[in-house]
C-alpha cells in the first residue's frame, strides 16, 4: 500500500513551470503558504501512475502583481493587486509503489518529471515519519552505516551507503567545535564494530587516542624517547627506515633546491643509492630482484656506504692530460648534501627514519609491517584491531607531508600489487589533511605528498583503497583530491572562503544548501552524495568515546581554585623534543 495516500483537496498547489529538475508550484491558499519551510520535503504527481516525485523546497515567495480590468491602456484607476503564491522545489527522487516484490521503494533517478498543473503535497505529520521509515531501511544490513538520525524527522534513523561512501571516497568538514572529530569517531566506531574492518587513521595531533575497543589498534610514530627504550611494532612504535623513502621525497629531504649544485647532488645520491641497494642484494642473495629492481624499489640499504660513497666522490682528485693532478667532476659540490645527511641521521626527532632497530634491515621486516598495516580484524594474530589508528603527533611539522605520504604511499602499493581476487579494501582517513594536501604546496614535501595523495583519489577505488579526507579548512586542500571525493558530510563552517569551496562540491541542483552551512547546530551536519539516498540534515549521534578534540574550557579552568604546576614538565619535553 503506497505511503503517499493524498486527496485533490489536499494540494498545496499547481505546477506553474518544470526546469529539468526544478518546478515553480503556485500556491493559492495563503494559510499553506505559512506553513511551508524551505529545506522540508514536498510530494509531486507523476505521469506514471504508482510513482510520486519527491522533492526539497529551496524558496518561497510572495509577490503582488497588477492586473487591468480593462484592455484599454491609461485606466490605471480599474487596475487592482492580485498576490502569487511561488514555491521553488528541486527534484531529488520517486517514490515507487510497487517495484518487483518491494512495497514503497524510495530511488535517487528521475525517470519523469511533473506534468503542468499537476497537483504538490507537503509532507508532514505521519506521512513524513512513514516516508523517513522508508528511507531508513533501504540499504541491506551489510550496507548500513549509521549516522545519527534525520533533522526532519527525529525517530527516523539516518544511514549512510557503507559501500558507496568508502568507494566513491568522502570529505568530512567543519569549523573548530562543530562536531567534525565526533563525527570521524562516530564512523570509526561503526567501521570497527564490523567482523573485519580495515582502515588507518592518520592522528596528527593525537585525537583519537581515547577511542577504545577490540576493532581499534593504537601505533604512534616513534619519538626521540623510543630510541633508548628499542621499542617496536609490538609496543605500538613504529619506525619508518629512510630507505622506504622513494627518490623525490630523498631528494627533497636531502638536497637544497636553491644550492647551484643541486642537479648534480640529485644525480650522484640516485647513483649511490641504487649502488647500495644493489650491495644490499647481492649479499643477501636475492639475485632474482637484480633485474627488475629501481630506485624506489623497497630494498634496504646501508646509509653509511652511500655516505662513503659520496666523500669519496666529494674529494676525488684525477690525472690531467698533463700529467698533473686536477680536482675530480664532483669535488667540493658534495659538502653542504653530506652535511644535511650527516645532520638528519643524527637528529633525534627523526629516529624513526635514521635510528632505527637493526630487525628493520631484515629483508623480511617491510612484511611484517605491512602486515600489521593492511590486515583487517580477522588477519590480525589476535583477531582484533583492523582499525589502525597511527599518532603522527611527535613528527616535525616541517616533514611531516612527506612521513604521512609514505604511509599512505605503502597502502596504494600493496593494494596495487595484491591480485584481484585477494585485495581486502582499506580506508585511509585523512585528518587535518591542509596540512599535508594543501592546495599551495610551500616545499618539496608537500609537492611529493600531494602527487601521492591525487593519485589514491583518481585510481585508488580500482584497487580498494577509499579515501576519507577530514579538514576545518577545505579552501586549504587540494582542489584535485577534493573533486574525487564523492560524498560530502558538511558541518558548521563561518569561514567565507571555505563555504564556496563546499557549496562548488554540492550538485548544482542542490545549490542552495550552500545557505545552510553557517547556521548548522554543533553536531549537526548537512549529507549529500552518493552515499545518501536522501541529501538533507542530519544531527550525528555522539560517538561512544569521545576523542581529544583539544577544546580547552577556558573559563571552566580558570574558575577552578588550584595550582596546575606543568611548566618545568613542558621544558623538559620542549628539550627531550618527547612528551
Amino acid at each position: 500500500m503506497s505511503i503517499f495516500k493524498f486527496e485533490d483537496h489536499q494540494a498545496l498547489g499547481r505546477v506553474r513551470s518544470v526546469d529539468t529538475a526544478t518546478v515553480i508550484v503556485q500556491v493559492g491558499d495563503v494559510e499553506r503558504l505559512r506553513k511551508l519551510q524551505v529545506n522540508r520535503l514536498a510530494v509531486l504527481q507523476s505521469s506514471r501512475p504508482g510513482q510520486h516525485l519527491v522533492g526539497i523546497i529551496q524558496k518561497i515567495t510572495r509577490s503582488a502583481i497588477e492586473e487591468q480590468e480593462s484592455a484599454e491602456e491609461g485606466l490605471v484607476e480599474n487596475a487592482k493587486m492580485t498576490e502569487v503564491n511561488l514555491v521553488r522545489i528541486t527534484l531529488i527522487g520517486t517514490m515507487v509503489d510497487k517495484r518487483g516484490a518491494a512495497s514503497n521503494v524510495f530511488l535517487r533517478t528521475l525517470e519523469t518529471v511533473p506534468e503542468i498543473d499537476a497537483n504538490c503535497f507537503a509532507v508532514e505529520g505521519e506521512t513524513l515519519t512513514n516516508f523517513m521509515r522508508v528511507v531508513a531501511n533501504i540499504a541491506a544490513d551489510g550496507q548500513r552505516l549509521s549516522l545519527g538520525h534525520y533533522t526532519l524527522d527525529d525517530k527516523a534513523e539516518a544511514f549512510l551507503n557503507g559501500n558507496k561512501f568508502f568507494q566513491r571516497h568522502a570529505i568530512i568538514v567543519g569549523s573548530t567545535g562543530s562536531g567534525k572529530s565526533w563525527t570521524t569517531a562516530r564512523i570509526l566506531e561503526k567501521t570497527a564494530d564490523l567482523p573485519n574492518g580495515n582502515a588507518i587513521v592518520f592522528d596528527i595531533h593525537g585525537e583519537y587516542g581515547p577511542l577504545e575497543g577490540p576493532g581499534i589498534r593504537h601505533f604512534r610514530i616513534a619519538g626521540p624517547s623510543d630510541l633508548d627504550k628499542k621499542s617496536g611494532l609490538k609496543d605500538g612504535v613504529v619506525h619508518l627506515p629512510y630507505w622506504l623513502l622513494s627518490y623525490e621525497a630523498m631528494v627533497s629531504m636531502f638536497v637544497d633546491r636553491s644550492d647551484q649544485n643541486a642537479p648534480n647532488q640529485s644525480m650522484v645520491i640516485s647513483r649511490a643509492v641504487v649502488a647500495a641497494k644493489q650491495a644490499y642484494l647481492l649479499k643477501g642473495k636475492h639475485d632474482s630482484l637484480l633485474k627488475n629492481f629501481t630506485i624506489d624499489s623497497p630494498v634496504p640499504f646501508e646509509l653509511d656506504a652511500v655516505i662513503s660513497e659520496l666523500k669519496e666522490l666529494n674529494t676525488k682528485t684525477e690525472t690531467g692530460s698533463s700529467g698533473r693532478e686536477k680536482q675530480g667532476d664532483f669535488h667540493g659540490k658534495l659538502s653542504r648534501l653530506i652535511q644535511r645527511l650527516e645532520n638528519k641521521r643524527t637528529d633525534r626527532r627523526l629516529g624513526f627514519l635514521f635510528q632505527c632497530p637493526p630487525e628493520t634491515m631484515d629483508f623480511s621486516w617491510l612484511e611484517q609491517f605491512t602486515s600489521a598495516l593492511m590486515s583487517g580484524s580477522i588477519d590480525q594474530p589476535d583477531k582484533k584491531g583492523g582499525i589502525k589508528i597511527i599518532d603522527f603527533s611527535e613528527v616535525p611539522s616541517d616533514i611531516l607531508p612527506l612521513i604521512v605520504s609514505l604511509v599512505a604511499k605503502i597502502a596504494f602499493s600493496i593494494q596495487q600489487w595484491t591480485s584481484t581476487g585477494k585485495r581486502h579494501p582499506i580506508a585511509l582517513f585523512c585528518d587535518e589533511a591542509h596540512l599535508y594536501i594543501p592546495e599551495r604546496q610551500a616545499s618539496g614535501a608537500s609537492d611529493v605528498s600531494v602527487e601521492v595523495f591525487e593519485r589514491i583519489a583518481k585510481e585508488g577505488r580500482k584497487y580498494g583503497l577509499g579515501l576519507v579526507v577530514i579538514s576545518q579548512r577545505p579552501s586549504e586542500v587540494n582542489r584535485t583530491v577534493l573533486s574525487q571525493c564523492n560524498n560530502l558530510v558538511a558541518m558548521r563552517l563561518t569561514n567565507g572562503d571555505d563555504q564556496s569551496v563546499v557549496r562548488r562540491l554540492l550538485p548544482d541542483s542542490l545549490g542552495g544548501f550552500g545557505d545552510l552551512l553557517p547556521i548548522l547546530d554543533t553536531g549537526e551536519a548537512l549529507v549529500v552524495g552518493d552515499a545518501s539516498l536522501l541529501p538533507t540534515r542530519v544531527r550525528i549521534e555522539p560517538p561512544r568515546q569521545t576523542p581529544n578534540s583539544g577544546t580547552v574550557q577556558f573559563w571552566d579552568r580558570w574558575s577552578e581554585d588550584k595550582s596546575i604546576k606543568s611548566i618545568s614538565e613542558a621544558v623538559t619535553s620542549w628539550r627531550n623534543q618527547a612528551m
